[in-house]
């Protein structure tokens, strides 16, 4: 058995972040990292939009909000520092009818409330901006930046090497036990004990938590998100991210264009039901998984609350033409011949058992470990200020 003083489950970036902050505070410490693939940023890290967000969105005074207001400006200077490319092409949220107009008005309030830099901009300030875009008024978030996040996660895990941190890959813990001296892990390739244990699970989070004996009144749901590259456009399509207002009938955010790192665009994320919590393709099916999902109440309960909106992903997933649909809300020049299929991403969304998602950040302790059981986005965004959290946390 290999001992460390502290373990860490899971190399994406909140992981590493962990790591990272934990080494900080005791650099004598001996950390390892265990990974069950064969190298970082394997899933929800290096499969997402890789936007850097402002922190639009979110509710005055959640963690989401604290730690991703904290995030994006420690995010960027990582990546300076580092000589990380970033991107600071700013987003705009635009509304295309006197409905989402009004929303757009209440999304900025919430903005302002949040500390966010925004500007309201009219109908020919947004077509002058982005002349492919219809907008009858939108919202410019103009410290919104893109970033490869599983370049910064690669970067995170060389330098928590090069400080003496142990990276332990292709070792995925099945099991283990929590006892008076600290915690047990058992992996497919041995044991490994530690003082103090980090679960970073990700898609496994709440399977973690329950091995451990944490109380779980939730249950991640697997959503896949389907992305689509966009083809046949000049590179000045469009300087900036481009997002539909939230329709509050839909518990996810919309297809939005996005600009990327290496080049030209993409449309994305819809939101479907994952038959395997890992599983990228349409066709990927793991029994074990798929029943976890549809045994849960929680899960037909957030389907009956949203039928519609289900309905509508599931048609989108399966006919190009009504995905493309969505986009031509705000952006008529895309067509279908436009569109070609790019990586998609599973979302780790935890749902309560009344069917409400989870809708903050989600950190269950025991008496030795520490599990991360609910970090969607901004989580890669907020990744510096939540890994601090987490060594404040389980230090504590």
């Amino acid at each position: 058995m290999k001992t460390y003083d502290y373990l860490i489950v899971g190399g994406g970036i909140v992981g590493l972040a962990a790591a990272r902050s934990l080494q900080q505070a005791h650099p004598r410490a001996r950390i390892a990292l265990l990974e069950k693939e064969d190298s970082v940023a394997r899933h929800q890290s290096g499969r997402n939009s890789g936007v850097i967000h402002a922190g639009v969105y979110y509710a005055p005074g959640s963690l989401k909000a604290q730690f991703c207001r904290a995030g994006k400006q420690e995010m960027r200077r990582y990546c300076e520092e580092r000589d990380i490319p970033v991107e600071a092409c700013g987003k705009l949220i635009v509304a295309v009818d006197e409905a989402e107009t009004v929303r757009l008005h209440a999304l900025e309030d919430r903005a302002r409330a949040n500390g966010i830099q925004i500007e309201r901009m009219t109908r020919e300030e947004a077509r002058a901006a982005e002349p492919n875009i219809k907008a009858e008024a939108a919202l410019l978030s103009p410290s919104t930046c893109i970033v490869d996040f599983a370049e910064v996660t690669r970067r995170m895990a060389a330098e928590f090497e090069q400080a003496g941190g142990t990276l332990v890959f292709d070792h995925e813990v099945v099991g283990g036990r929590e006892d008076a001296q600290g915690v047990t892990l058992d992996t497919t390739r041995g044991q490994f004990s530690g003082g103090k244990a980090v679960f970073c699970a990700g898609l496994q989070a709440d399977r973690m938590a329950q091995a451990f004996g944490a109380e779980v009144d939730f249950r991640i749901i697997p959503f896949r998100g389907e992305y689509f590259r966009v083809n046949n456009q000049p590179e000045d399509f469009v300087r900036h991210l481009i997002y539909p207002v939230p329709d509050p009938a839909r518990p996810f955010l919309g297809v939005h264009l996005t600009r990327k790192m290496d080049g030209g665009f993409t449309v994305g994320p819809n939101a479907v039901l994952a038959m395997a919590r890992e599983g990228y393709d349409k066709t990927d099916l793991r029994l074990r998984d798929l029943a976890a999902s549809v045994s849960y109440p929680g899960f037909w309960r957030l389907v009956a609350a949203n039928a519609g909106s289900a309905l509508s992903e599931l048609s989108a997933s399966a006919l190009k033409r009504l995905y493309l649909r969505r986009v031509q809300r705000y952006c008529d020049h895309i067509r279908l011949q436009d569109l070609s299929r790019y990586r998609p991403g599973i979302r780790a969304q935890a749902v309560r058992k009344d069917g409400r998602l989870v809708d903050d950040f989600l950190f269950i302790r025991t008496g030795h470990t520490l599990h991360v059981c609910n970090a969607p986005s901004p989580a890669a965004t907020s990744s510096l200020p939540i890994g601090r959290h987490i060594a404040q946390s389980i230090l504590g």
